[in-house]
């Protein structure tokens, strides 16, 4: 899979809604409400490259509510348990 983490600004009294309307987009993994420069943060994940335009640019960005966005594509996933499972192998 390949990960995307979609910066959101949306309309302020409409917060709620837009991320519940978003978290129901098929490919949103994940969204969340924080503080900062934005308002929403979602995790997108698809197939292929070519499927972030179906997610995010045909469906994310035309939910009422959303004023703007910004997009960064993953090149890699770092967690601290794919790290423990990497360091685990041959230890059984």
């Amino acid at each position: 899979m390949i990960s995307a983490i979609v910066l959101i600004n949306a309309d302020v009294n409409r917060i709620p809604e837009v991320a519940q309307a978003i978290a129901e987009i098929e490919g949103v993994s994940e969204v969340y409400s924080v503080t900062g420069n934005v308002d929403l943060i979602a995790v997108a994940k698809v197939a292929r490259h070519e499927d972030f335009a179906d997610v995010i640019a045909d469906r994310l960005n035309k939910v009422e509510g959303v004023r703007d966005t910004q997009t960064h594509i993953a090149f890699r996933t770092y967690s601290a348990d794919d790290l423990g499972a990497a360091f685990s192998i041959g230890n059984d």
